[in-house]
């Protein structure tokens, strides 16, 4: 047995024994499924009571004292009837029994000892004493709705860890401990960046003035860079017919994530866009187009609109609202390289700003369900080969990842890593022969031909949004300076050096710099530390000896060491750190 397969069945053969200690606190326990997941595993439950986080420190000691008890797991294969019988108090697993029998005659439940019955698959360990009792722990409890649907009951799921050593428990308890700290919605909330409304609903964020103007910001910067590229923005409405919908694909493929908005005056079928490429060619088609005319970019940062069930919504990592830094670029299919290749340097040039490590997944179709897909075979495999070849000629590193195309086209997806390790999908480049025939977009070539256009699309950071809510996890709350919200701090030492951190404070704003100054009406320290919470990457501090030599006394975020420096060499350096975007 591999490695990972043992662990597998380690995991497994843990979530039948919280299902076992479970069922002893609580016999009247009705049972979902307990799978195994990254990591760990989970056991849904329909439990008589409630139950908190520190229920579960007990739960894991009496799982504790089954492991070390040698319990076997014993496989028995009974007719469906048989299993009905055997389950006839346990709605969820009968449910499960019913969906079984539509392809099986039977199917299989597992003894863990004599204190619990399980229908399962498996597999398991042989014997409980095949597990470490010092390498898991349950994590916590959230709710689940069965079979994930809201439409049925919410249930009590229960999280717990397992690995191979104590010590990579360790490291991973350690690790959920660093990314609480960096938690966005608590940062968000702490630095006032963004908030929710229950009157505006669940997935619609509403940014402050600081939040806005890191979301503005980063637009600025990737538009900056399109600029230079060529590129022009253009702007397109939240609101669309359903025909368009329906001739890009998306009113088939994609309508249980789209919004359906009503007129008081039209019968007509609208939706809110859930993405810009229909709109967009449709100022591709506004005009005939040339040869000549191509490539042409579109930018594109309006407001997108997505009906996310309710228990996915997170912070800013799951919204309904959101925009893209979109781009579609219609183009010859001997321009396609070249393109695809400026997009990449772009993207590149993003990632090293913001200090992102990154490898490239090549997103292909799931060759076993065609049925999900537009557009012929053929020219899927030509387009496949195709990203596969532009990926190694740029020589980046890169995996695949089959089944996790776009229902029209394969993607390159760039996959981030932030500073706790974990993998975020940002930019994609997708070439897409599909949209341009539907919407029968055309050129004129140079031989007098009408020819359809290649419609490539283009994203580098995705959704400034859900980019906010990595940057805030992966700097902790602590963004580069030409990024925060707020630059300098300014703090004078008492009431009577106000005027001069005034004076401080007004060369600084004349010079482009974001400052703000603390009222002398709290001890120093105090206000030191509130300008560390709010993550300000400068605190000025003056006073007596400050005023008299015109200077000022820096700290730098994260140091507790002070410099006394002139206010012209402090603007010299904070001003080349910004333009660095260090």
């Amino acid at each position: 047995m591999e490695q990972n397969e043992k662990l597998d069945h380690i995991r497994h053969s843990l979530s039948h024994l919280l299902a076992a200690v479970v069922l002893k606190r609580f016999p009247e326990t009705k049972f979902g499924i307990g799978p195994v997941i990254e990591n760990g595993f989970y056991y849904d439950f329909d439990l008589p009571e409630q139950i908190t986080d520190e229920d579960l420190k007990d739960l894991e000691k009496e799982m504790k004292k089954l492991v070390k008890a040698g319990l076997p797991f014993m496989r028995e294969v009974v007719t469906i009837a048989e299993a009905k019988k055997v389950f006839k108090d346990q709605p969820f697993k009968l449910d499960l029994i019913e969906e079984f029998s539509k392809v099986d005659k039977e199917v299989s439940i597992y003894k863990t000892g004599d204190v619990f019955l399980d229908l399962c698959r498996g597999g398991h360990v042989e014997n409980t004493k095949e597990i470490n009792p010092d390498t898991f722990a349950l994590l916590k409890i959230a709710g689940a709705y069965w079979r994930g649907d809201e439409k049925n009951k919410m249930l009590t799921r229960i999280y717990g860890l397992a690995f191979e050593t104590k010590k990579e428990l360790n490291e991973y308890l350690a690790f959920l401990e660093e990314a609480k700290k960096r938690d966005h919605r608590k940062l968000g909330k702490q630095l006032d960046l963004f908030t929710f409304s229950e009157y505006i609903g669940s997935g619609l964020p509403l940014y402050t003035p600081k939040g806005s103007f890191i979301r503005r910001t980063l637009n600025d910067y990737i538009e900056s860079l399109q600029v230079k590229e060529g590129y022009t923005q253009i702007w397109t409405p939240q609101i669309a017919k359903a025909e368009l919908f329906k001739i890009s694909g998306h009113y088939d493929k994609y309508r249980d994530g789209m919004f359906r908005v009503v007129s008081n005056y039209s019968e007509e079928e609208f939706y809110l866009k859930p993405m810009n490429c229909p709109q967009h060619t449709q100022v591709y088609a506004s005009q005939p187009r040339s040869y000549r005319d191509l490539p042409l970019r579109y930018t594109d940062f309006a407001m997108l609109y997505r009906d996310e069930k309710p228990g996915e919504l997170s912070g800013l990592a799951r919204v309904r609202s959101f925009s893209q830094d979109d781009c579609h670029i219609f183009c010859r299919e001997d321009q396609v390289d070249k393109e695809i290749d400026v997009a990449l340097q772009m993207t590149k040039e993003v990632m090293k700003t913001f200090g992102f490590k990154y490898r490239y997944r090549l997103s292909t179709r799931d060759k076993a369900h065609p049925e999900k897909y537009l557009g012929n075979p053929e020219t899927w495999d030509r387009v496949e080969k195709w990203a596969e070849e532009i990926m190694k000629r740029n020589e980046i590193d890169y995996y695949d990842g089959p089944g996790e195309a776009a229902f029209y086209a394969p993607k390159m997806d760039l996959m981030a890593t932030d500073a706790l390790g974990r993998e975020w999908q940002l930019s994609t480049v997708q070439i897409d022969f599909v949209m341009p025939e539907r919407f029968n977009l055309t050129y004129i070539d140079s031989d007098g031909k009408e020819k359809h256009p290649v419609m490539l699309h283009r994203a580098i950071i995705g959704s400034p949004e859900r980019f906010m809510m990595i940057l805030i996890e992966h700097y902790a709350g602590a963004f580069p300076v030409w990024l925060s919200p707020n630059q300098v701090t300014i703090l004078p030492i008492s009431e009577k050096f106000m005027s001069y951190g005034e004076e401080i404070q007004k060369t600084l704003k004349e010079k482009n710099i974001r400052v703000e100054m603390s009222e002398a009406n709290e001890t120093l320290g105090k206000r030191i530390r509130e300008a560390e919470i709010k993550k300000t990457p400068y605190i000025l501090v003056v006073g007596e000896k400050e005023e008299n030599e015109k200077m000022v006394n820096m700290r730098k975020r994260h140091q507790k060491e002070t410099s006394t420096i002139s206010l012209s060499q402090f603007i010299d350096e904070i001003t080349k750190e910004i333009q660095e975007k260090k």
